[in-house]
Formats: structure tokens, sequence, C-alpha cells
């Protein structure tokens, strides 16, 4: 099978090949998912569990990519809850091969049936950035109704899901970002925006929640916006001070089954569109990693190359 590899970790984005793989094995509880289509973590290809194993040895070459949508070809021993030709979408295991490929093994808990009229390619756009959303919203800042949040990155692929989420419950919504963002932002519905390159942080006031996706001096500078008993939530790195009398919460997502199957629904009903940046096919990968930045929402990987689900 084809598959984007990684096998040197200082050569960075540049050592993105497009190589010729065995077909996974499928491990006591394992699928083995045709990918239709992926998506990918610009930083990923800094981090530990790219590049070890959860022993700590050594996994090059390394696949990269996280988020699929596909259909399963097979079964592990064991495995339950899904069946061979299923649709499916979800995470794949951060200390093993990813979904830049043809055909990836992952953990069946880690995927939800995907209905047969969402497109792969909006479905691979869901994973981390709404699962990151909605468990940093709910379950690390506890937003409800009436609230209000500042969702740092409100045009990009996480912020922008988290804020559809927020208004969905009825909370007030400041987003910011860049100067080119705020129509996208405002588009989406957010009652406020705010220019990162050119408005004071402090202009907005004190507020419920703060999720924030960039990290540095906007996450530092955001503790003096939580309001007594408010919660900052970030997933660019620990937090070095902490609110004056709130929290701040640092996190990594987790997959979740049930959280992905009420996010799908969301997408079925209207009520959650996520924004499909870019799309590549597997062998601009490189190019799609090193663009990124500039691209509103996700950048989606499209890996078949044809409707089949069949093994080779």
């Amino acid at each position: 099978m084809k598959a984007i590899t990684a096998r040197d970790r200082d050569a960075g984005v540049g050592g993105l090949t497009l190589t010729d793989l065995p077909y996974p094995h499928a491990a006591e509880n394992d699928v083995i998912v045709r990918v239709h289509a992926a998506g990918f973590t610009p930083g990923e290809l800094e981090w530990p569990g790219t590049w070890i194993d959860r022993a700590g040895r050594d996994r090059t070459p390394t696949v990269p990519g996280h988020e699929l949508s596909g259909v399963v070809v097979q079964l592990g021993y064991g495995t339950t809850g899904l069946t061979v030709g299923q649709r499916v979408f979800g995470l794949t295991d951060w200390s093993r091969n990813g979904s830049l490929a043809e055909y990836t093994a992952v953990e069946a808990r880690n995927l939800a049936p995907l209905a047969a009229d969402i497109d792969h390619t909006v479905a691979a756009a869901l994973p981390i950035s709404g699962l990151t959303a909605w468990q940093g919203l709910f379950v690390h800042a506890g937003l409800t109704t009436g609230q209000t949040v500042v969702i740092h990155g409100a045009a990009g692929g996480v912020g922008s899901i988290a804020l559809q989420l927020a208004l969905e419950v009825g909370a007030r919504v400041i987003g910011t970002g860049r100067t080119d963002d705020r129509d996208v932002v405002l588009g989406l519905g957010a009652q406020a925006f705010l220019d990162l390159d050119a408005d004071p942080l402090e202009g907005i006031g004190e507020v419920d929640a703060v999720f924030d996706v960039i990290g540095g001096d906007v996450l530092e500078r955001s503790t003096g916006l939580v309001r007594p008993g408010g919660t900052l939530v970030t997933i660019a790195m620990p937090p070095t001070m902490q609110p004056k009398e709130g929290r701040a919460v640092f996190f990594v997502v987790e997959p979740d089954r049930a959280q992905l199957a009420d996010l799908a629904e969301r997408v079925r009903d209207g009520r959650l569109k996520p924004i499909v940046g870019a799309m590549h096919p597997l062998t601009e990968t490189a190019d799609a990693f090193a663009h990124h930045q500039r691209t509103p929402g996700r950048t989606v990987i499209r890996v078949a190359r044809d409707q089949g689900g069949e093994r080779p």
C-alpha cells in the first residue's frame, strides 16, 4: 500500500515521502480501515509519540496523521461493535502509524459509525477539531447558556467548531483572529470579533471562559480576562500562570465514540458545519503540511483513489 512516511525527526516536513509499506496487521480489538480522507495536526512531527512507541522504542519509518474517514475492511480478533463494509470516522492512536496511508489499523473504540450522507472529506475534518472543541468547552470549561466565551483562533479548524458549539448552547461568543479572519468568524455567528493584530485583548473585559489554541503571549494575557470562578482552557501549552480567581487548564484531546457520534449527528442536521479549508491528494501531503497556516478551517488529504472498500 501507499503511505506518507517520515524517517528523520530533524528533517521536518522535508522528510515526508510517499512510500510503499506492507498492509497493516489487525491486532486484538483493532479494525483495518481503508482510508478515504485523512487529517493531520501541523505540529505532530515534533510529538514524541510520532517517533517512538509506548515502550519508548523507535518506530521509524512512521506514518503521521491521526484523523480519518473510510470503510472497515477487516476485523481483528475480539473486535465488536463494527462490521466489515461499514463507513467510520475517528482517531488513530498517538503512538501508532496514522491515517496518511491507504490502509491503517485502528482500535475499534476510537471510531464511530458514519452515515452515508456525510462526505468522507467532511468527516475527516471533524475528529480532532470536533472532540477538542467539545471537551474544551463542555468537559473542562463547563460552558453553559448565558455565559460569555472568548475563542482564540476562531476561524481555524478547532476554533470554528468551538464557535458553533458555543452558540448552540446559548453562549455569547467573542472570536479572535487575524484581520483576514473577521468575515469568517462573524459569518459563523460570533457576536464580536477581535483582531489580534490591531485590537488590545484587554478591551474585551471579563468573561466566563477563554478557549485558547494559540499559546504564547496571547495565552498569558488571556489570564486577565477570566472573571472570578471562570476558566481558561488551552491546547497550545501548559499555562505558566493562573487567573487571579479562576483556573487555567491544559488538556490533550481524547477519543470518545459517543462524542463523535453526537458531532456527526449535528453535521447531518445542519447544526454544525466543519470548514474544509483545503484539499490535497496523498501525493501532495508535504505541501499541505508546509502551507497550512493561512488556510481557514481544516486541511484534508484525499487518500482513496476509487470508491471501493476491498483489500488489494
